[in-house]
């Protein structure tokens, strides 16, 4: 490739699917933010190599344990535009910025919100000091939260920075606290959910959520448990405080072991505790008036999103090498409901 290129190496896991464009949509980084399509694309321009010989059929044939190169531009033209949007900015330097998202606001555009997003505040508030790694459109992304999840975020101002904190997500280094209210308890004692697969309980009644997931088999909007293929997710959750007599929901505490797609959503709704509010994860429960304060079932019924804060991001600077950690506190929507529910 011509100009500045960013190289990352994919190594191919286990049962690799049958083609190359498959295995590496399975196995590249997923804060390199790569889909099929752009890797075919990549393929056919022959970008992608092995033991230094360009890859250009997207059918060719891989093998577990080999090391696959693809080289990107580093830099692309960028075709979002600067919007004068609040940003609630927790930590700004030179090579990084940490952000409390508000829910509602959608990290980066795409297909109907070209507008709007965090990418176009932040190229106003930061101007051109953004890293160029994160490709067109998302400047700068080296992970993201969903839409209607409030919480904090790190964006990279320089390329350097961007390698760095890169490399601790996909190390799982990375520290990601979320609090999410979730339908009914789990409960170490409930013989249900030990027949649920993936599941088990660890030390301090934590339950630990071990699963694959990939794109749901008839909706490619939605994500889904698998245990032979997709990309391997770890959940770790433990009750905070259950809210009701006798207990109707619970706030969580969950922490990421690895960072996929909806995972907190799709692995609380696997173990039969989806978020309230979520409106595709979340299941049908309901529940009982009698068993909270006067107007409690309504308030969570009406909660327009679901409940979900990423309350606590701790990582090591890139270049300063400091550690670094933040709190988020609950937003007020949130914390209404808790109180409303007695919580």
């Amino acid at each position: 490739m011509d100009g500045d290129s960013l190289e990352i190496v994919v190594v191919i896991g286990a049962n690799p699917p049958d083609r190359l464009d498959k295995a590496l949509a399975r196995d590249v980084p997923e804060e390199a933010s790569l889909s099929r399509s752009r890797l075919a694309k990549l393929i056919a321009e022959g970008a992608v190599s092995r033991g230094g010989e360009p890859l250009t059929d997207t059918k060719a044939k891989v093998t577990e344990g080999e090391e696959i190169v693809i080289a990107i531009e580093a830099a692309v033209e960028l075709d979002a535009l600067p919007e004068d949007i609040p940003l609630t900015v927790l930590y700004e330097d030179d090579d990084l910025i940490v952000i409390d998202k508000p829910a509602g606001m959608v990290v980066h555009p795409a297909p109907g919100t070209p507008r709007g997003t965090l990418v176009n505040a932040l190229l106003h508030h930061c101007g051109d000091t953004l890293s160029g790694i994160g490709g067109a459109k998302r400047p700068g992304i080296v992970h993201r939260i969903d839409k209607d999840t409030s919480g904090l975020l790190v964006v990279a101002k320089t390329d350097r920075a961007h390698h760095g904190l890169a490399a601790q997500f996909e190390a799982h280094s990375v520290d990601r606290v979320y609090q999410a209210l979730v339908n009914g308890v789990p409960d170490a004692g409930d013989p249900r959910l030990k027949g649920v697969k993936g599941t088990s309980f660890e030390q301090g009644g934590v339950l630990k959520i071990q699963t694959r997931l990939d794109r749901h088999r008839h909706d490619r909007q939605k994500q889904a448990v698998f245990f032979d293929r997709g990309r391997h997710a770890v959940t770790r959750a433990k009750v905070l405080e259950a809210i009701g007599t006798p207990p109707q929901v619970a706030l969580m505490e969950c922490r990421l072991e690895t960072g996929r797609t909806h995972q907190i959503r799709v692995h609380m709704a696997h173990v039969g505790h989806g978020l309230v509010g979520d409106p595709v994860y979340g299941g049908r429960r309901k529940a009982s008036p009698n068993a909270l304060p006067a107007g409690g079932a309504e308030a969570l019924a009406a909660f327009p999103r679901q409940a979900l804060h990423a309350a606590t991001l701790g990582f090591i600077h890139p270049v300063s090498e400091e550690r670094l950690t933040f709190v988020s506190p609950l937003p007020k929507d949130f914390q209404d409901l808790l109180t409303t529910l007695g919580g």
